[in-house]
């Protein structure tokens, strides 16, 4: 029997009314609102290009979990060490990353973020302060606690942000870099994307509790467990863990409860092959919208209206549109890249 420390957070019928933004500054939460559309509809050019044969590589699509990285974003700068891990696009695009060359980059074009040889796992924008995304699971957690060690000894302000999934939690690298980063008191916040499933298997059926903040318990790190499809929530949670962090108070621990909309990878749903994932199951989940939720909330402040939510669509739609034609009419990487881009001393 699995214990419910999520409560009515793991409940797909639970938590689909507008969010709380009491005492949130309009602009700011209409800068929040552009974000997350922004990050739905890259993600949904990806998937619909993806299955039209136009990407080569997989693509592993986070649409429904928005809201945790525009909510964790909203607290860092570009000198902060943010990691991904393998469905990494919004924690990239939240930190205001070029579309056009994130889109280069999964298409392996020249002009990508890894100049087209990492593709949609390997990202990297380190202007922006994202260091670098893996597909191996919890790779990038320890390289996290590194970096937040390198800010320590440099004597600078800097957090580091260590982003992974419910089950990244079960590879043990996670545990001892949780160990370390309490123990040195390290200026670093691990992020949980708890969307109940490692690839296809519910979270039911590889942990004795749905929830992973126990973990934070464990080390003795300062914690906060949010509706991680509440951007509000997020960005206060967000907020209290970097700023103490940021101060010398040690570590944090962040476990956002979202669910992704599409499957483990590419375009499909997976209710065909997910365990206790069916079609009624993904429509409630769909219910709780990061994006409708937020935008209901505006609108009930009189801070939004439908005609202003259809021309934030279609200028976002415009704007991923045309990065992408570009991206597609980029060059590719010439055959010596090959070598000059993987080895050291090859030039470029």
């Amino acid at each position: 029997m699995t214990a419910n420390t999520l409560g009515t957070l793991a409940q797909p019928d639970a938590h689909a009314a507008p969010i709380d933004i009491t005492g949130e500054a309009p602009a700011q939460l209409l800068a929040q609102l552009r974000k997350l559309l922004l990050i739905r509809l890259v993600e949904q050019k990806l998937a619909d290009r993806r299955k039209a044969g136009a990407i080569g590589g997989p693509v592993h699509l986070g649409v429904g979990q928005e809201a945790v990285a525009a909510g964790v974003s909203l607290h860092l700068r570009s000198s902060d060490r943010v990691f991904g891990a393998h469905r990494s696009h919004a924690h990239l695009l939240a930190l205001g990353s070029d579309v056009r060359r994130l889109f280069a980059e999964v298409l392996g074009r020249d002009t990508g973020l890894s100049r087209g040889m990492g593709g949609s796992m390997h990202l990297w924008d380190q202007p922006r302060g994202f260091y670098g995304s893996v597909p191996i699971v919890a790779g990038t957690v320890p390289l996290a606690v590194g970096a937040a060690l390198a800010a320590q000894l440099q004597g600078v302000s800097d957090v580091a942000v260590a982003y992974l999934g419910d089950g990244a939690v079960e590879e043990g690298v996670v545990h001892e870099s949780l160990n370390l980063a309490s123990r040195m008191k390290l200026p670093v916040v691990f992020v949980v994307e708890n969307n109940l499933f490692a690839s296809h298997m519910h979270i039911s059926l590889r942990q004795p509790d749905d929830g992973t903040v126990r973990f934070a318990h464990a080390n003795c790190m300062a914690s906060a467990l949010v509706d991680g499809n509440d951007v509000v929530a997020v960005a206060r949670a967000a907020g209290r863990l970097v700023a103490d962090a940021r101060a010398g108070g040690g570590p944090g621990f962040l476990e956002a409860v979202t669910y992704r909309w599409l499957g483990h990878v590419d375009w499909r749903d997976d209710i065909d092959v997910g365990v206790q994932r069916s079609a009624d199951e993904v429509a409630q989940w769909r219910l709780r919208d990061p994006v409708a939720r937020l935008e209901a909330a505006l609108r009930s402040g009189g801070h939004w209206s439908d005609a202003q939510g259809a021309a934030l669509r279609d200028d976002l739609q415009a704007h991923v549109d045309a990065a992408w034609e570009q991206a597609m009419a980029d060059p590719v990487p010439p055959p010596s890249a090959l070598m000059s881009r993987v080895y050291a001393g090859q030039g470029q």
